[in-house]
């Protein structure tokens, strides 16, 4: 039978006249000719031409094949347009347009990138509010040049139309900002009650948003300000308006990683199966050691504290988890610090969590170390008291480094005369109060013995101002940091990164006295490094519930 005629080009389908009519009574079994590709502008050498076409079998005939390549329809292209926004744009159908307020932009610099696919509107008063705010070397004036810096690179290789229609904020390689920036280019004609000053900045911006609602109707206008006033007034207006909670690192405080963690009372049933246990001398003390899994495993952290209370006779557990692996985790036991032979220059801890904070203190393996506790629980005594045995007793550090943010709880007093420790002065009121506690605690030493103590260890610690710490770098210090909840993550980070080899920070503070404006417990610098250091190997984390100042310090706290 022959062969049916050989395509000319590769991948042409055949047609039914090309292939020969079977005759009466014989079926004819079809064949595909497959042909070697045709290339282009070489010469075929003679042994292609001279190659048997080879064939295979099908179950189809190839006229039946060609009409269902030829019936199929082709897929329609796609010419819908895609979409610049995000999913919960889609949902909700149109994007938010948020008008910032001034203390927005000072109080996060980045502010402008954190609103995912949603439009940025900025009214000219707030560009003339960044203006004045710029010239300083205060928090405030840094964070207005580096958003106007910021906005100058967004604007300065753009041509006139563009800015009417929005300038990509991605365009400065933040992937997450997906919406536009836009400029209030003219003058927005918005009725405003009568009684409220036109010429007030505030009264501007809320002029602006509600010229923008009748702008653009059907389109969610709210304004966004760090000022609880001009919330209060812009609700009042009938305009949506909401705080800036992009910064905040949790929504509930309740929620902050405390260090802590009770163990239950069946916890050594649960997870006792194949348990390791040994013991181990570090750092000139004896530790026990246990390896172990169970369905508690999951939820411990690195550095966190564990214990079990004792009940029915049974003896109470303290440990502290040192490694996580996979499923296993490791607990070692503490050092009693409570025992009179364990004290840290002459002080015990009182309770279980100053116990653990002294283990964490006295850790030179742990690098940062973070106590939070309202008044009195022992705080800046513990870490003191921790630094001056590590300075002049172990030599492990060289000296210890106090500061603190000058934040007044009522009015200013003005200006400080003198050098740099005699204007830090009296912001360390609470150390030499904790000095005198801790000088006190040597009573065989006398009255002069005393007195040379207490000169040596005012030789040993320096008192810094904040304002001079950009640019340092600190070798083989102790570094306290007290009334750290004023610190803004900003701030926390660049004190932070001062850190060289062999110093060990600590941070304390208490999140419910916040004393700078524009601060909540939530967005705090503390809570900050509290929840971003948690799980590090080198770090770890102590909330002190307990006070123990006095009985009438501890029930002031309670009932007022």
């Amino acid at each position: 039978m022959p062969l049916p005629k050989l395509p000319t080009k590769p991948a042409a389908l055949l047609s039914v006249q090309d292939y020969p009519k079977a005759e009466a009574g014989k079926a004819v079994k079809p064949r595909i000719a497959i042909v070697e590709p045709i290339t282009r502008n070489k010469e075929v050498a003679p042994q292609a031409r001279n190659k048997p076409v080879e064939s295979r079998k099908t179950d189809k005939a190839p006229a039946e094949n060609s009409r269902a390549v030829a019936d199929k329809p082709a897929k329609p292209a796609d010419t819908r347009p895609k979409s610049s926004t995000s999913r919960a744009a889609d949902k909700s159908g149109t994007t938010k347009l948020f008008v910032l307020d001034t203390n927005v932009l000072m109080h996060d610099p980045t502010s402008l990138f954190r609103f995912e696919e949603h439009d940025i509107y900025l009214p000219m008063v707030t560009l003339e509010e960044l203006d004045n705010h710029k010239k300083g070397m205060s928090e405030v004036a840094r964070n207005a040049r580096q958003v106007s810096r910021s906005l100058d690179a967004l604007v300065g290789d753009i041509v006139d139309d563009q800015i009417d229609h929005g300038i990509p904020l991605s365009k400065l390689g933040n992937k997450d900002a997906k919406g536009r920036l836009f400029f209030q280019t003219k003058l927005q004609n918005a009725d405003l009650p009568e009684g409220l000053p036109v010429g007030k900045a505030d009264n501007q911006i809320l002029g602006v948003v509600r010229g923008l609602e009748a702008e653009t109707p059907g389109r969610p206008v709210v304004l966004v300000s760090k000022d609880i006033n001009m919330r209060i007034k812009a609700r009042a207006m009938g305009l949506p308006a909401e705080d800036y909670f992009n910064d905040h690192v949790l929504e509930d405080t309740d929620l902050l990683y405390s260090g802590i963690q009770q163990l239950p009372d069946d916890f050594w049933i649960k997870h006792g199966k194949g348990i390791e246990s040994w013991q181990e001398n570090k750092h000139g003390t004896g530790y026990t050691y246990y390896r172990l899994s169970g369905p508690l495993v999951p939820t411990l952290l690195v550095n966190q504290f564990v214990f079990i209370e004792p009940k029915n006779g049974e003896p109470a557990f303290y440990g502290q988890v040192t490694q996580i692996n996979g499923k296993t985790a490791v607990l070692q036991t503490l050092r009693d610090y409570g025992h009179a032979k364990n004290s840290v220059w002459g002080i015990t801890a009182r309770n279980r969590e100053q116990n653990f904070a002294l283990n964490l203190l006295m850790n030179p393996d742990c690098d940062f170390v973070t106590l939070l506790g309202q008044a009195g629980t022992g705080k800046t005594l513990l870490a003191l008291a921790a630094g001056l045995a590590q300075v002049l007793e172990t030599k492990t550090y060289n000296e210890i480094i106090v500061t603190r943010v000058t934040v007044p709880v009522g009015e200013d007093i003005g200006f400080l005369p003198g050098t740099e420790e005699e204007k830090m002065g009296p912001w360390m009121g609470a150390f030499d109060d904790n000095l005198e506690v801790l000088n006190k605690s040597d009573s065989d030493a006398g009255e002069w013995g005393r007195a040379a103590t207490q000169d040596l260890i005012r030789s040993r610690i320096k008192i810094k101002s904040l304002n001079f710490m950009r640019g340092r770098t600190f070798v083989n210090k102790f570094l306290i940091i007290d009334e750290a909840q004023n610190l803004t993550p900003k701030q926390m980070k660049t004190l932070v990164t001062r850190a060289g080899p062999g110093t060990k920070i600590i941070c304390l503070g208490n999140i419910a006295q916040i004393d700078t404006p524009y601060l909540t417990e939530g967005s705090s610098g503390l809570t900050y490094v509290v929840d971003r250091f948690k799980g590090w190997s080198h770090s770890g984390h102590v909330t002190l519930a307990r006070g123990e100042r006095s009985r009438l310090a501890d029930h002031a706290s309670d009932v007022l």
